[in-house]
């Protein structure tokens, strides 16, 4: 069997020392660019490959870390979770997945990493924590918090803007001509989540077009899977008038809302209109297909991975980054656009 190709393989093969190979491998920047030409060439004819969990465990570090979620049978969240684990591949690092539940003691055990030797950072999206959980956490564990920011200053985070994509969705509901929309998973009440906020650019949107705003038209649920957009629809389309529109504040929602629609005999758009959040796979292949809030997930992926390792390599760094990814509305066939 042949044997793995060394460092000092790649020195002989470039007629340079073993020091000199590890300087342009590290990108150390007093190497004549010369000598880094001859080395990555013997790197590329050998089929040499860094020891990551070498140069990890001479560092102190496992080379893995946290993706902490409130539940994996959410399409959203097991979508992301594949991004995040593709742009930590890139960058040589295993994942590992903790599913929170939303309960917060499991967030605050992600919070304070597990047992800390087996992870060097945590990407959390948290729905239970308090202001408080947060600005009181263990600074030593890297963070980047997923979501909704619940301590302004205390830690990176990567989310959308809730309350533009929201009036956003509104604003096209109203386009075509409804008044009458419901949201499916909405609050007027209680910590400023990600309901909160939706909520919050649903209502700036009927301010804008000056339609009255209706609190019976705010529907909350227990959960946000599919039980509960059926069940929240068919109540709604029990009443007279019944809405014209629905607003479902995520895509499980939205995909249950369509089930009770087909079970009432009633269709979307000829009936209603159906708008979801998230534009989980499951969309697309809805009948009909599902128009949905559309968050860039790759780039909250990628930029998630990069804080974390950022804060990794550069330990004590106070300055946090508070990013917004970009959003766009996917118009389907649920409020009369194409497949």
């Amino acid at each position: 069997m042949a044997t793995r190709p060394r460092i000092k393989d790649v020195a002989e093969y470039a007629g340079v020392s073993p020091k000199t190979v590890s300087n342009v491998i590290n990108d150390f920047e007093h190497v004549s660019e010369h000598t880094r030409a001859a080395v990555r060439e013997a790197i590329e004819a050998l089929g040499y490959r860094v020891n990551l969990a070498g140069r990890q465990l001479r560092q102190g570090r496992t080379g893995m870390i946290t993706l902490a979620v409130p539940e994996l049978d959410v399409a959203y969240f097991s979508e992301l979770a594949k991004h995040v684990m593709a742009a930590a591949d890139r960058r040589g690092r295993t994942v590992l997945l903790h599913q929170t539940g939303a309960v917060r003691e499991r967030e605050l055990s992600a919070l304070h990493g597990f047992d800390a030797q087996f992870t060097d950072g945590v990407i959390l999206s948290p729905l239970s924590l308090t202001p408080r959980d947060l600005a009181t956490r263990d600074t030593r564990l890297p963070v980047v918090l997923l979501g909704e920011r619940q301590a302004p200053g205390a830690v990176d985070h990567v989310g959308i803007d809730n309350v533009a994509a929201a009036r956003e969705a509104t604003e096209h509901l109203l386009v075509r001509g409804r008044r009458t929309i419901a949201v499916v998973g909405g609050a007027l009440r209680g910590r400023q989540g990600t309901d909160r906020l939706r909520t919050k650019g649903y209502q700036m949107a009927l301010r804008a077009a000056r339609i009255p705003f209706r609190q019976d038209l705010v529907v909350p649920v227990e959960q946000y899977h599919w039980q509960d957009g059926a069940r929240a629809a068919a109540a709604l389309l029990g009443r007279r008038p019944r809405p014209d529109a629905l607003l479902c504040l995520n895509d499980h929602l939205a995909l249950g809302a369509l089930r009770a629609l087909h079970e009432a005999g009633l269709r979307a758009p000829d009936d209603l209109d159906v708008v979801g959040f998230d534009d989980i796979e499951a969309a697309r292949f809805s009948v009909p297909s599902l128009t949905t809030i559309a968050p860039d997930k790759e780039a909250i992926a990628d930029i998630a991975v990069s804080l974390l390792l950022d804060r990794i390599d550069r330990p004590g760094t106070e300055d946090t980054a508070d990013h917004i990814v970009g959003h766009r509305l996917a118009v389907r066939e649920s409020t009369g656009g194409r497949p």
